[in-house]
């Protein structure tokens, strides 16, 4: 019994990984598009002092692209948001396909070549500087610098 209590509740978290619940009062949760796109009438169309149209006009004006704004936006969402998340979702998980089946192993393998050519890097250094720089420093090592003050 234990045991298929287990299997149930794994199996309902893995079915709720694909269908969460969504938020449709909070669209943008993690603010992603806070200033992006947050275009009203009054960011748009502005009429300095003295040059005022008339009451009616200024009032139509600003119904008609508030509406023409909501309905042009709800529209293109019917139309094409189905569509683009198709496209948004295919591109991502190829992006996300090509990281893990490509990109990582491909930089593992590189450390992995690397770290045999560091170690004969390592070896050539050791081999050929580590002389030459114990030479230079037995050279130099009998060098004295003298500062006098002159009056």
């Amino acid at each position: 019994m234990a045991e298929e209590q287990s299997e149930l509740e794994e199996r309902i978290i893995i079915k709720d990984q694909h269908t969460k619940e969504i938020d449709l009062v909070n669209r943008d949760p993690k603010r992603i598009n806070e200033d992006v796109v947050k275009v009203d009438f009054e960011d748009v169309i502005a009429e300095p002092v003295g040059t005022y149209s008339f009451d009616g006009v200024w009032k139509t004006s600003y119904t008609t692209f508030t509406v023409s704004k909501y309905w042009c936006y709800r529209l293109l969402s019917a139309i094409l948001g189905i569509p683009l998340a198709v496209v948004w979702g295919f591109l991502f998980a190829l992006i996300s396909f090509c990281h893990i089946w490509a990109v990582v192993p491909c930089i593992k393998s590189y450390l992995i070549e690397i770290q045999c050519v560091s170690r004969i890097y390592s070896l050539c250094i050791h081999t050929f500087c580590d002389p030459l720089f114990e030479a230079l420093s037995k050279i130099c090592s009998n060098i004295r610098v003298a500062l006098r003050k002159e009056t």
